[in-house]
C-alpha cells in the first residue's frame, strides 16, 4: 500500500462521485482520514450506516476544518455558497478542488470566497453511472477513466497540482490538464449536448401518443435504452450544467442541428451515398473510443457486468 497523499480529505456532498472517491481512497490508502458532509440529514444518516467516510459531520465547515484537501462534490449551482461557508475555516496551505462538469462557471463562483492562503485546483472525473446517492458509489468507478485537472490560475502552485494528480492516479484514473474554456467546449461535445439530446429523445417518445408507454418499454432497442440510461441521470446536476455552460452547449447544439438537417435532407432525397459515408465515419469514431479503452465492445455493451 502506498503512502497517503493527504493526511485528511473532506468530501462536501456524498453522492455517487464522492462515495466512489471514498471507497477508492480507502482501497489505495491515499488518506489517513476522510471526513464528509451532505446537506440532507437522511443522506448523512445513510453515510454513517454504511461506513461512508471516517467521520460524517453536520456542517460543511466542520468537515472542511483542518483538511488538507477539500473536494466540492455538490451541484455546480451550489458550489459558490459552499465555498463561502467553508472559506473562513480552511487550513493555510490546503487545496480546494471539485468534481463539477463545468469549469469556468465554477472558478468564477468559488474563487472569490477562498483565502489567498489556499490553492484552488478544480478537476473533473469523466466517470459516472445513471445512479445517484451515497449507496451508489464503488471503488472501481475511476479505474482507467480520465480525470481532467483544470488549475484556476496560470500560476497555481505546481506542487498542489501534482498532489491532486497523484490522488486521482491513485484512485485508478488517467489524468490530463486542460484550461477551463477548452474544457467546457470539449465537454459540451462529449457529454453535455449528448445528455440534452437523450433527454429530448425520451421526451419525444413520451409525447408521441401513437406509441404507448408500454410499447416504448417493451420494445426498446439498444439505442433507445442508451438514451433512457443517460436520461436517468440526476436532474439537479444536469440543470446546473446546462445553465452554467450555456455558450459552449448552444454552439454544439447549433452544429448538431446543422448535421441533423443534412441527414434529414439525405433521407428525403434518397441520398444513400451520403448516409453510408456519414455512418462509416461515425462508426470509426466509435471504434476509436473502444480502442482507447474508454468503452467495451462486449455483447450488449457489457451491461451484464455489474460494479462490485
Amino acid at each position: 500500500m502506498r503512502a497517503p497523499v493527504y493526511d485528511r480529505i473532506a468530501l462536501i456532498g456524498l453522492g455517487l462521485i464522492a462515495s466512489s472517491m471514498f471507497w477508492a481512497i480507502k482501497r489505495g490508502g491515499l488518506a489517513k482520514e476522510v471526513t464528509g458532509f451532505a446537506r440532507s440529514e437522511e443522506t448523512r444518516d445513510t453515510a454513517r450506516r454504511i461506513g461512508l467516510c471516517d467521520r460524517v459531520c453536520d456542517s460543511a465547515a466542520e468537515a472542511a476544518e483542518g483538511a488538507d484537501l477539500v473536494v466540492l462534490c455538490v451541484p455546480v449551482g451550489a458550489m459558490g455558497a459552499v465555498a463561502a461557508e467553508i472559506g473562513p475555516v480552511l487550513k493555510p496551505g490546503a487545496t480546494v478542488s471539485d468534481v463539477g462538469s463545468v469549469k469556468r462557471a465554477v472558478i468564477t463562483a468559488v474563487a472569490p470566497h477562498l483565502p489567498d492562503t489556499v490553492h484552488f485546483v478544480p478537476a473533473h472525473p469523466l466517470a459516472g453511472t445513471e445512479h445517484s446517492g451515497p449507496e451508489s458509489g464503488f471503488a472501481e468507478l475511476y479505474d482507467n477513466r480520465w480525470c481532467l485537472i483544470v488549475p484556476a490560475q496560470d500560476d497555481t502552485d505546481p506542487e498542489a497540482v501534482a498532489r491532486l494528480r497523484a490522488l486521482w492516479e491513485g484512485m485508478g484514473a488517467n489524468v490530463d490538464e486542460m484550461d477551463a474554456d477548452h474544457h467546457d467546449l470539449v465537454l459540451a461535445v462529449t457529454s453535455h449536448a449528448p445528455h440534452l439530446i437523450a433527454y429530448t429523445m425520451v421526451g419525444v417518445a413520451d409525447d408521441l401518443r401513437r406509441v404507448t408507454d408500454s410499447e416504448v418499454i417493451k420494445y426498446s432497442a439498444a439505442g433507445f435504452r442508451d438514451f433512457t440510461r443517460i436520461a436517468a441521470s440526476d436532474p439537479t446536476m444536469w440543470r446546473d450544467v446546462f445553465l452554467n455552460n450555456k455558450d459552449a452547449t448552444l454552439e454544439i447544439l447549433g452544429r448538431f442541428t446543422e448535421e441533423l438537417f443534412a441527414l434529414q435532407r439525405a433521407i428525403r432525397t434518397g441520398d444513400g451515398e451520403h448516409l453510408f459515408d456519414y455512418f462509416t465515419h461515425t462508426r470509426d469514431i466509435r471504434r476509436g473510443i473502444i480502442e482507447a479503452g474508454q468503452d467495451t465492445d462486449a455483447p450488449d455493451f457489457g451491461r451484464g457486468a455489474k460494479p462490485k
